[in-house]
């Protein structure tokens, strides 16, 4: 029982200095060069684009999305940008003659969006 203990922290120690490395620089240039068009620079769905998709681009800072930020940081936000819903995100784009290079995602590109998407909604509350 000790021992498993013991493993449970390592694993979590881990995890969290994992999250502790996210590049808040690289999240906020990722976000905005891919996100802000539709979400906002607030975050709050006040893009450009965002009465443009059906349905309307979500706001993010609601408190519903916060904490599915904090319980799986990182798995929201691939999950929304790898397996777009129903193929909205590219179709909106695409409507609105806008081009996106394609981005090689990567773990830390995740983390990293996910840190600077949870600071900017902490600040909006």
């Amino acid at each position: 029982m000790k021992i498993l203990f013991i493993a449970s922290l390592g694993i979590l120690s881990l995890i969290q200095t994992s999250l502790s490395f996210a590049d808040n620089a690289n999240g906020k240039n990722l976000y905005l060069q891919r996100c802000a068009m539709c979400h906002g620079t607030d975050i709050k769905g006040t893009g450009p684009l965002a009465n443009k998709s059906n349905p309307p681009t979500p706001n993010l800072t609601t408190s519903t999305f916060k904490k599915r930020l904090n319980d799986y940081p990182g798995v929201i936000v691939s999950s929304i940008i790898l397996r777009p819903n129903g193929n909205l995100i590219p179709r909106t784009l695409q409507e609105n003659g806008v081009k996106l290079s394609p981005h090689p995602w990567s773990v830390k590109d995740f983390r990293d969006l996910n840190q600077y998407m949870s600071g900017v909604i902490s600040k909006t509350r």
